[in-house]
């Protein structure tokens, strides 16, 4: 008795079958003992014909050789095969296996097998299917090697000079045949899948080269033909980025590139091509100009839509409220973008009405969203000017009702001048106490005689400019005016002692109270026909007569001849109209 596993014959156990011929796992006879069994049962003649046959068959089967076969069956190692040759051939199961683990045929499916080896060990004969599909392979490289066909290949990984690529089986695509530009970054590649050319095939080596580049080449000079057929300016083409650059894009229409400046993109303001566009986009461009000659082609993209500056008048009349967002500061103000491609400028002078900004950074920052006044519109010059201190109310224009003409203020003393103090009135609003109103008697060089920064001050609002936002201030006129005090107490024809100060060409000015001087004219203690001359010295004491007051201008005119003259009517009828010498008179000799 025998057991049937799966369709394979074996002799049952513990039986011993001696003289039995050989059988194959399918249960068929082979070998000598298969000769002798036909030998008994067939005519001589026959069994010889059939025995050359049978040997022929064998003669035309090679190793190496890639032969069809018939699935026998299907076993949990292996795949029997029939291939006609004196013996089944067996496959391992792996071979047949999908992504999945399931094999992927049954038994009378038809399969294409290498013949590694005649015979092994147990008189099987050794197949290879994928060794098969690997030769069927190599011979569809050459073919396409020969008639020049294009290939596709997936990239495996790279490796020295350039990517391994599955094609089937391992190829070899050099670093200077994968684009028609340097590729920089190689392993961005691994996994795709490129269209490419055979340009070596050495079979005996397993060596194949490739090249991605040729193809490419040959694609690209048809498309450019196509392309330079059609190119004109002002035409309106679809390209794909190829290459971004700090100055603009490289497009390709179609066989040949052409360069979108950074100016070209956008309307608006752009810091860098890549703000807009990436590799491999798709993009609508207008050909600008193009150069047959050099086949240079400069291309537009802001060009498909209207120029906002062309309408830019009526979105924004001057007067008009507008918003918008600071992109850019400079020394002397900040771009606000209003809308794509429209910018105004606020002046650093526009920006607050009574800080005096040093830097737009102070105020702004990039980024702050901003409403602001249309001051004035250019639209050939591109230029729109904003306020920002327009939109909200002026102080200096409340200023004046607030602190009307004689009102007493305090403030600190936030900076000294040459020519004065300047008062902290309110917050970024600053009065100044010029060196002149510090003081009715003394003579004072530098305000920080009479007030220091930090200090507190008491002072008396004398005058408010709005316009040119400027607030005058006074100490003197919070003390009693000494000038009018003098002149309420002395009358012209008076005597009065005063000191000499200083001496002029044109006369001697004295002192007569604390902070208060007259001016004795040359003329008037220095007779040139003859009378007696006086010698006056600075810093000594001498009577004399009032001869002219004018408190309008604060002036006093003094002689001292007068005081001699024994008939002061007769003097002063002689000098009535003569322009005696005042304090004027020496400041118009100056």
């Amino acid at each position: 008795m025998a057991n049937v596993d799966n369709g394979v014959v074996t002799p049952e156990k513990g039986v011993d079958q001696p003289g039995a011929p050989a059988r194959t796992r399918a249960g068929r006879p082979t070998g000598p003992a298969f000769k002798r069994m036909h030998h008994e049962d067939m005519d001589p003649q026959e069994f010889a014909a059939m025995l050359d046959i049978y040997d022929d068959s064998f003669r035309n089967m090679a190793e190496g050789e890639v032969v069809k076969g018939t699935v026998l069956q299907v076993t949990e190692t292996d795949i029997v095969v029939d291939v006609g040759y004196k013996s089944e051939g067996l496959v391992p199961i792996s071979e047949f296996l999908d992504e999945n683990g399931q094999v992927t045929v049954q038994p009378g499916d038809m399969v294409d097998v290498l013949l590694e080896r005649t015979e092994d060990r147990e008189g099987h004969i050794v197949l290879s299917r994928e060794k098969a599909e690997k030769m069927k392979i190599w011979d569809e490289v050459e073919k396409a090697y020969s008639e020049r066909k294009v290939v596709i290949g997936r990239v495996i990984e790279r490796i020295k000079g350039g990517l391994a690529v599955d094609i089937g089986v391992r190829a070899f695509l050099p670093g200077s045949q994968i684009d028609i530009r340097p590729v920089r970054n190689l392993d961005a590649l691994k996994g795709q899948e490129l269209r490419m050319r055979v340009i070596k095939v050495n079979k005996k080596r397993g060596n194949i080269v490739l090249s991605r580049k040729a193809l490419l080449e040959e694609e690209n000079a048809e498309k450019k033909k196509t392309t330079l057929e059609t190119l004109a300016e002002g035409k309106v083409l679809r390209g794909t980025v190829k290459n971004i650059t700090d100055y603009g894009a490289f497009i390709d229409l179609g066989g040949i590139d052409g360069l979108l400046h950074i100016t070209d993109m956008s309307w608006g303001r752009v810091g860098h091509p890549s703000e807009l566009f990436k590799v491999n986009d798709e993009v609508d461009v207008t050909v600008l100009k193009y150069d047959p000659s050099t086949e240079r082609v400069s291309l537009g993209h802001k060009q498909l839509i209207q120029d906002p500056w062309a309408t830019v008048q009526d979105r924004y009349p001057v007067g008009a409220r507008v918003s918008g967002k600071v992109v850019s500061l400079t020394d002397y103000g900040a771009f606000v973008e209003l809308e794509s491609g429209v910018e105004g400028l606020i002046h650093v002078s526009e920006m607050s009405w009574s800080k005096r900004v040093k830097h737009p950074s102070k105020i702004l920052n990039v980024g702050d969203a901003v409403d602001a006044m249309v001051l004035g519109v250019d639209p050939a010059a591109r230029r729109i000017s904003l306020g920002l201190k327009q939109v909200e109310s002026n102080p200096w224009h409340e200023l004046a009702e607030k602190y009307p003409v004689g009102t007493r203020i305090k403030g600190k003393v936030r900076n000294l001048t040459e020519f004065g103090a300047f008062v902290e009135v309110e917050e970024d609003i600053d009065g100044l106490i010029h060196i002149s109103d510090m003081s009715w008697s003394k003579r004072i060089k530098h305000p920080s005689e009479v007030v220091k920064k930090g200090d507190v001050v008491e002072a008396m609002v004398l005058s408010i400019d709005a316009d040119n936002q400027r607030l005058s201030l006074g100490l003197k006129q919070l003390a009693t005016d000494i000038w009018d005090d003098f002149f309420s107490r002395h009358n012209v024809g008076g005597t009065v002692e005063g000191k000499v100060t200083r001496m002029t060409n044109f006369g001697a000015f004295v002192e007569l109270d604390e902070g208060i001087e007259g001016l004795i004219h040359v003329s008037e203690f220095d007779d040139s026909h003859g009378g007696e001359k006086i010698d006056l010295q600075v810093g000594h004491s001498y009577q004399m007569k009032i001869i002219k007051l004018s408190p309008a201008e604060r002036k006093i005119g003094l002689s001292i001849r007068a005081l001699k003259s024994d008939d002061w009517q007769a003097y002063a009828s002689e000098h009535e109209g003569t322009g005696t010498a005042t304090l004027g008179d020496h400041f118009r000799n100056r």
